[in-house]
């Protein structure tokens, strides 16, 4: 992900102006969600919306927190208690079993945890069809939450035929554990094509996601209420790492968040990164905020191939702070177990709500976000400005204030990540995620100040180690 976003909004004339010219309808409160602010000029935000809460809705944890409340009012989590656990277990082995790939898995820790919240399992028909033409999903009560992916469960003819008129199935993890037991089930038909022209706006062949999980699925979609038997473990030395929702807001009231910023990345942090995280922070104290806290949330699920791994994005990360690039104090770093689809402005809308569920009221995006390049052709899959364009009018993300990146690139001047000054547009270098990645294959260090030392290790490390399994004729080419 690239820092090459302007800030285009600069004042409050400027800002009226602007959303007069716009075709879609947004506005620019000058009150955000918890008390007057003059940050709000920065943030592409909607009018408030009334409270997600349902009062018929009892079967859910409800979480405290000083913050933002999750979608639906109250926060999903379907792990079963430790106590139901063994008689879960004996019921779970009488029923027809469904096999779970690597992702699916992903997706039952998504969905268990109450990233999906107010979803409780994976997805009947009715649900599909309002996430795959709407984005968004209606509750009982009338409102809507942003639910922009569908999060679905494929099955072949012969599990359909196994499980025949059954309603409840087992769910199977790829190293045939029993994860979990799926409820009131229905099946329906799997129109791989309509899902995948309707998630990514192109049925061009080539998508990482579409070619691992979609192409090789089943005919058949099976939703139900999924119950999960314990939680969601990996056992790869990051499980600490990986925070649910409700921890994530225990963290925050315990050291007295007034305001959660969430910046999202799938690459290693380097100091532009950085420099827009302090900056945004440094916005937020001098807005009236008292204690915000930075949520470092890297991806953890399914990535492409020629993404950088995630055990070593998280020992870059750890670098970034025993370097004090930034603050651990205010710093929580933490991974999203979210599977990546690459899906640009359908599946931002899914990176943000996710996101709220964790107490975040603040989104950073930037150029692309979720975005690839195409497939088959030499361009951007999508146009680089939409991503923050849609959060900032997307149905059901209404309560949180998206905040667009400022242009950071390297000061050749001043030798350090610096933000864009156009003026002097000769003495800044743009150094695109391949150019720094070809810096780390090729052992040369990148201009001082562009990345923390021990930080640049890491990847050099890595990268040595890489072109050391493969032979010259078998090395990958990465793209942007």
């Amino acid at each position: 992900m690239s820092l090459t976003i302007r800030l285009h909004i600069t004042n409050t004339a400027q800002l009226h102006s602007t959303i007069k010219k716009c075709h879609y309808r947004t506005k620019f409160k000058t009150k955000p969600i918890y008390h007057s602010n003059p940050f709000a000029p920065y943030l592409l935000i909607h009018k408030e919306m009334a409270s997600l809460s349902s009062p018929s809705n009892k079967g859910s944890l409800v979480v405290k927190s000083s913050l933002i409340e999750p979608d639906g009012g109250q926060l999903v989590d379907l792990v079963v208690p430790e106590i139901q656990r063994a008689a879960k277990i004996s019921d779970a082995e009488t029923m027809p079993k469904v096999r779970l790939t690597k992702i699916d898995l992903e997706w039952v820790h998504v969905i268990s945890e109450g990233w999906a919240s107010p979803l409780k399992g994976f997805m009947r028909e009715d649900e599909y069809l309002q996430s795959l033409h709407f984005n968004c999903l209606r509750m009982k009560d009338g409102s809507v939450v942003n639910m922009s992916l569908p999060i679905v469960l494929a099955i072949d003819d012969e599990v359909k035929e196994r499980i025949g008129v059954s309603n409840n199935v087992a769910l199977i993890g790829p190293n045939d554990d029993l994860v979990g037991i799926l409820r009131s089930i229905e099946i329906y038909k799997h129109n791989k094509e309509e899902r995948i022209a309707r998630t990514w706006g192109t049925t061009a062949p080539g998508l990482p996601y579409v070619e691992e999980v979609i192409t090789p699925a089943g005919n058949w979609l099976i939703g139900g209420d999924l119950e999960v038997l314990q939680p969601i473990k990996y056992n790869d030395g990051l499980d600490h790492y990986r925070l649910s929702p409700q921890q994530l807001r225990k963290e925050f009231d315990k050291r007295q968040a007034d305001a959660v910023f969430a910046f999202q990345l799938r690459n290693p942090v380097h100091n532009g990164h950085a420099l827009l995280m302090n900056d945004t922070r440094r916005r937020l104290l001098e807005s009236g905020y008292k204690n915000p806290i930075l949520l470092l949330h890297p991806l953890g699920g399914f990535v492409k191939a020629d993404d950088v791994p995630l055990d070593v994005r998280m020992e870059q990360h750890s670098k970034v702070l025993e370097d004090g690039v930034l603050d651990p104090e205010t710093t929580i770093v933490a991974i999203f177990p979210s599977p990546m689809l690459y899906a640009g402005p359908t599946e931002v809308q899914w990176h943000a709500k996710a996101r709220i569920n964790a107490g975040a009221n603040f989104y950073i995006v930037g150029r692309d976000p979720a975005g690839m390049g195409h497939p088959t052709e030499k361009r951007d899959l999508y146009d680089p400005d939409h991503g923050k364009k849609v959060l900032s009018m997307a149905p059901g993300l209404e309560k949180l204030n998206i905040l667009p990146f400022r242009v950071a690139a390297y000061d050749t001047v001043e030798k350090k990540m610096a933000f864009f000054d156009p003026s002097r547009a000769k003495d800044f270098l743009f150094i695109s995620g391949t150019k720094m990645r070809t810096y780390a294959r090729n052992g040369e260090n990148p201009p001082d100040g562009f990345m923390c030392p021990k930080g640049w290790q890491v990847l050099v490390k890595y990268y040595e180690s890489f072109q050391a399994e493969d032979s010259p004729q078998k090395q990958t080419v990465l793209s942007a």
